[in-house]
C-alpha cells in the first residue's frame, strides 16, 4: 500500500490564497502565513466598508439636501416632515440629484411639500 503525499494539494491551496495578495505590501503578498493573515484583515475591511459604504451616501445626501432645502428657506427636518405629511415619496438619493443638479425642480418639490 502506497502512502498518500499531499504536497500538490498544499501548494495549490497556497497558490490560491497568494492569488488574492496581489498588490499588497512586503511579504504579505509572498510569505503564505503573512499573507493568510493579511488576507483575514483584508477580507473583513472589505465586508465592513460595503456597509459603511451606504452611510457614508446617506450622510452625502443629507449634507447636499440641507444646503439646497436652507437656499430654499426651509431646514433639511421640516423638509424631510413636510414631504412624509404631503405624501411625496422621493428618496434621499433622487432628492440630493434635484437639488445638485435640477435646482429649479428641487424648488418645486419645496414648495408643494409646504
Amino acid at each position: 500500500m502506497a502512502r498518500v503525499k499531499r504536497g500538490v494539494q498544499a501548494n495549490a491551496r497556497r497558490k490560491r490564497l497568494l492569488k488574492h495578495t496581489k498588490g499588497f505590501m512586503w511579504t504579505r503578498k509572498s510569505k503564505f502565513r503573512q499573507a493568510k493573515e493579511a488576507l483575514l484583515h483584508a477580507w473583513s475591511f472589505q465586508f465592513a466598508d460595503r456597509k459603511k459604504k451606504k452611510r457614508d451616501f446617506r450622510r452625502l445626501w443629507q449634507i447636499r439636501i440641507n444646503a439646497a432645502a436652507r437656499e430654499n428657506g426651509t431646514t433639511y427636518s421640516k423638509l424631510i416632515n413636510n414631504l412624509l405629511n404631503s405624501k411625496i415619496e422621493i428618496d434621499r438619493k433622487i432628492l440630493s440629484d434635484l437639488a445638485q443638479h435640477n435646482p429649479e425642480i428641487f424648488k418645486q418639490i419645496v414648495s408643494e411639500a409646504k
